[in-house]
């Protein structure tokens, strides 16, 4: 009798042990639920079951909601990256394909919008659409070559009228800038034709220069050739031959010193001094 009655006691105390153990569980589940970390860089919207998307959008850290009423929608609200490609055209008709990266982020304020009306994937809804808008709208008011020489101002233009679009879909943008440029085939054969044309210009302009020059060069040659000749005939006309016998003596030294350093001859040959015996 006695076994019979610890039986019972042990299986009650079972009883209440397992009926416990799943109160706490239950309970543990509950809490669990009941909790959602915000980790950083991050923002939190609540959908409620009864009411829908509420408008109090929760920062970093640990909060409650109600298991099963609320459910917590997490957004990513750092800058991302993007890279946007489009094809349009110029004022003149010629075809660019232009590739801008955007730096973007949600406004953290309207994330209750931003959720309802372009969900998680906002970014990839709007962000393509808006740029090929813009871009197709500023590039059109350009033509091909001021694309290339005011660079500089067109992605100005782009990023100042991009942000303002992107703001009135509650999106920040911290950068955008125009990372590539490329025309259509026969616009780039036709400039690569028009360099080689310049090239060819430049040297036959330069052909044309060397041409000038040399004719200056033998202009002033010859006219220093005839001051130079006017001024021994001058010279002779007033002293007689003194001039013929110096110019005499400076050609026969020459001719001396000349021979001097020829390894075949150790004397002066006769006659060498020949230059010295006209007259």
């Amino acid at each position: 009798m006695s076994g019979g009655g610890s039986t019972q006691v042990l299986a009650n105390a079972l009883g209440r042990l397992a009926r416990f153990s799943i109160g706490v569980g239950v309970l543990s589940g509950l809490a669990q639920s009941s909790l959602y970390v915000v980790n950083g860089g991050e923002r939190a919207v609540i959908f409620n079951r009864f009411s829908g998307i509420e408008q109090n959008v929760r920062g970093e850290g640990m909060h409650f909601n109600i298991p099963w009423v609320q459910r917590p929608v997490i957004f990513d609200v750092r800058t991302r990256p993007h890279a946007i490609n489009s094809v349009t055209g110029t004022n003149d008709l010629q075809m660019v394909n232009l590739t801008l990266r955007v730096l973007s982020k949600p406004d953290k304020e309207k994330l209750p919008i931003i959720f309802s009306t372009y969900g998680l994937d906002w970014d990839d809804r709007v962000l393509p659409s808006i740029t090929n808008e813009v871009l197709k709208a500023i590039v059109a008011q350009y033509n091909a070559e001021q694309l290339l020489t005011q660079r500089e101002a067109v992605s100005r233009h782009i990023r100042e009228t991009l942000t303002a679009r992107a703001k009135q879909f509650h999106i920040e943008l911290d950068d955008v800038s125009m990372t590539h440029l490329t025309f259509g085939r026969e616009y780039a054969s036709a400039i690569e034709a028009k360099q080689v044309t310049q090239q060819e210009a430049e040297r036959s302009k330069y052909i044309v220069q060397v041409a000038e020059q040399e004719k200056i060069a033998a202009v002033v040659r010859a006219e220093g050739e005839s001051t130079a000749a006017q001024l021994i005939s001058d010279a002779m006309a007033k002293s007689g031959d003194g001039l013929l016998q110096l110019r005499r003596i400076e050609a026969a030294k020459e001719i001396a010193s000349t021979l001097s350093r020829s390894r075949n001859i150790v004397y002066l040959p006769k006659g060498s001094n020949v230059l010295l015996n006209m007259g």
